[in-house]
């Protein structure tokens, strides 16, 4: 989905915020995992999604998607910074890092998450945990390190519990 999809989804969401204060998401590819700026707060999450790749038309999915969100909250106004985690091509050499085709029940459910995220560390509410876990897609083969952005900058992490290769842990 575009991204003005992600903004109209999350304003939507935003709405159920505290009466008067106005939110707004924007992107930012530059956002570093574990180090948000002072006054940020930040909550990582995974999601499912394809990718496709610009030189040989190639699709995969993955269930490992990392997505990053930096939000702070000043006065009345509240930013959201997100970052989407990209991958590449493992079948072509040199092949550029591509952006993730998240579907839109899985833009729906990290939108639910982040506010309820948002809830937690900016307004001090104390809510449960139930986080809602995102959608699975079919995925045929093993999650490709050397071909995750995540990965390479240390946040894609497997849960070593368990040999799964598509279990990973969940920031929160």
């Amino acid at each position: 989905m575009a991204q003005a999809d992600w903004t109209t989804i999350f304003e939507d969401k935003a709405r159920d915020l505290k009466q008067g204060d106005s939110w707004r998401l924007e992107f930012d590819d530059t956002l570093v995992p574990a180090s948000p700026n002072p006054g940020w707060k930040e909550y990582i999450r995974n999601t499912g999604a394809r990718f496709r790749c610009r030189k040989c038309g190639r699709s995969w999915p993955s269930n490992r998607v990392m997505v990053v969100f930096h939000m702070r909250l000043i006065g009345r106004e509240g930013v959201v910074k997100v970052r989407r985690f990209r991958q590449n091509c493992k079948k072509c050499p040199s092949a550029p890092m591509e952006n993730p085709e998240i579907p839109p029940e899985n833009i729906d459910i990290l939108m639910d998450n982040l506010v309820k995220k948002i809830r937690i560390k900016c307004y001090g509410e104390r809510l449960d945990g139930g986080f809602r876990p995102p959608q699975n897609l079919e995925v045929n083969s093993p999650h490709e390190p050397a071909h995750c952005e995540a990965c390479q900058l240390g946040i894609c992490e497997r849960n070593t519990a368990t040999n799964n290769p598509s279990t990973f842990k969940y920031f929160f």
